[in-house]
């Protein structure tokens, strides 16, 4: 028998069990969008790079590193990660400022 993604889930009993059901199915959607957003903003910036729009890339990096460093207080994912990717996108467009 082949196991399903989205498996059946048992119906939680006790009372405190099924409000935390309830929770998680909120924090999954805020979580979810939260992480959309910071996708759409390092893609913003990545496509200004190979673009070659240094305004535009300022300017997107600027908007991505306050949405990066939010997500990850909201403990989206890691701190860590957070840096080392406000790290890389920053390189990028200082290669691209620099090329010119």
């Amino acid at each position: 028998m082949a196991t399903s993604s989205k498996a059946k889930k048992k119906t939680v009993r006790i009372a405190s069990g099924r409000k935390r059901v309830r929770q998680d199915v909120k924090i999954n959607a805020a979580n979810t969008a939260l992480r959309s957003h910071f996708r759409t903003v390092v893609k913003n910036v990545q496509k200004a790079v190979l673009g070659g729009d240094k305004a535009k890339a300022g300017d997107s990096f600027k908007l991505a590193q306050s949405v990066i460093d939010s997500v990850a207080d909201k403990g989206v994912f890691h701190k860590n990660k957070a840096a080392r990717l406000k790290s890389r996108l920053a390189a990028k467009v200082k290669a691209l400022a620099l090329a010119a």
